[in-house]
């Protein structure tokens, strides 16, 4: 384990994948996108993205990383020296990483919410509580700048801290404990769900899609939703990619990775919306659902306090299995250009990173009526938190992956990239190649001029 830039096997690279791309996008987000756009309907266009675009397009992403073997700035200089790509690609880094900062900074504070949910927890405050009691709750918890900006800042810490540490003695020693964990913690609440829940409707709601609520806006939420939960059009999964260890199959652990974070989403679903239907609860809560459905159901089971305990802080690692991916491909690219130890830049970004997630935790109190570019309809009603999440999730990094696309597939050599795959099927290159060049960029462009 002499080289600390590189995943000490490719057992630790998947596992470390995998922990990347699930976290509360999968348990959080998917949910509540899920309930906001139609159950089923929203779930067929998610997971269909996620097996024909998600998977080539994060193959297409690691290749160029493993490709460069720097951060997606570096990586882009290496490539224009190496491949011949142009120079100005080193620009849409720089787009890139500021994107992953920017949504970091609202990620973390999220994430503080589940710290706030487990001390909560194990004080008893979350014991015996009905739809009413749950929904206020979470709405002092939304109207208390003070509490939410505690759970940040320790949630910022604990990422920086691993950060700083680096690779091997951070990343892979966090990771290798936190993910078959959370993956226990969420097959025992889906059985939880299957017997008190209401999980037949649940069923329904999931996995019986009504055709007619298959809107462009639910196209765009759904691709919006695979790109961020992989994580791709940013540089993250180029960053791992680029720490690959020799021999990796690229295809095949892409394919692993999709498959774990789609199952990840659905095993959310099967856990939460049973709760959510058994209580009478909206599916349409929006952000806040998780934390209104879950405790009323930990209210109900002999030692609850625990058990939520527990899975809120399970929740918190698997938040955090995501923020050091996500802060790692920022700080890759500081530490190659800063004359500055790893620790020093890292635990100034921390500080950095903490101080504009604020704009964040205002969004949900003092600044709830703030509307910064109101003057956009798409974006008529839409706080800072909000307008974030929307250039972020549904904007840039969909148009990031199709320019990872097209960079893999027309800008560099065909045979060295099929090299680097490592695949010997001439079919199943060619399939990549033809999503990649052709199907990929035409269908996520196609997607958001309807959406303008």
């Amino acid at each position: 384990m002499s080289n600390t830039k590189t995943w000490s096997s490719n057992y630790v690279f998947l596992l470390a994948s995998i922990g990347s791309t699930v976290g509360l996008s999968n348990i959080w987000k998917f949910t509540y996108l899920a309930g906001e756009n139609g159950g089923g309907a929203f779930v067929l266009v998610y997971l269909l993205v996620l097996a024909l675009l998600g998977i080539p397009i994060l193959a297409a992403e690691m290749v160029i990383g493993k490709r460069g073997g720097r951060s997606m700035v570096g990586t882009l200089q290496v490539l224009h020296l190496k491949d011949g790509i142009a120079r100005n690609w080193k620009w849409f880094g720089w787009v890139a990483m500021v994107t992953v900062f920017l949504i970091l900074s609202f990620y973390c504070v999220i994430a503080g919410w589940t710290l706030d949910y487990t001390a909560t927890s194990v004080a008893g405050l979350l014991n015996q509580l009905n739809r009413e009691t749950a929904t206020t709750f979470f709405n002092e918890l939304m109207a208390s700048p003070g509490r939410m900006m505690i759970g940040q800042g320790i949630f910022v810490l604990a990422t920086t801290w691993i950060v700083a540490k680096g690779i091997q003695d951070g990343l892979e020693r966090s990771i290798g404990w936190m993910m078959p964990t959370l993956f226990v913690i969420l097959l025992g609440l889906v059985l939880y769900a299957m017997v008190f829940g209401e999980f037949s409707a649940t069923l329904r709601f999931l996995f019986q899609p009504d055709f007619s609520k298959i809107t462009p806006a639910v196209f765009l939420a759904a691709f919006g939703q695979a790109f961020f939960s992989l994580g791709i059009g940013v540089g993250v999964m180029l960053t791992y990619g680029a720490y690959m260890p020799p021999g990796t199959h690229v295809l095949k652990s892409a394919a692993i990775i999709a498959f774990s974070d789609g199952l990840a989403s659905v095993l959310a679903g099967l856990a939460i919306f049973p709760i959510v239907f058994k209580y009478g609860l909206s599916p349409a809560e929006g952000p806040g659902l998780i934390f209104m459905t879950l405790p009323i159901s930990f209210g109900e089971i002999p030692g609850g306090g625990f058990i939520g305990a527990f899975f809120f802080l399970l929740l918190f690692f698997a938040a955090l299995t995501s923020s050091i991916s996500l802060l790692e491909s920022i700080i890759s690219h500081l530490e190659e250009t800063l004359p500055f130890s790893r620790a020093r830049i890292t635990w100034v970004s921390g500080a950095l990173l903490w101080l504009i997630g604020l704009a964040t935790v205002f969004s949900f109190n003092d600044w709830k009526s703030f509307y910064p570019l109101g003057f956009l309809e798409p974006l008529k009603n839409k706080t800072i938190f909000e307008v974030i999440d929307y250039f972020g999730s549904n904007l840039l990094m969909p148009a990031g992956g199709i320019l990872m696309a097209v960079m893999a597939g027309w800008l560099l050599p065909g045979q060295a990239i099929r090299n680097d795959l490592l695949t010997t099927s001439t079919l199943q290159f060619r399939l990549w190649q033809f999503i990649v060049r052709w199907l990929a960029p035409l269908a996520v462009a196609a997607l958001m001029v309807v959406n303008l």
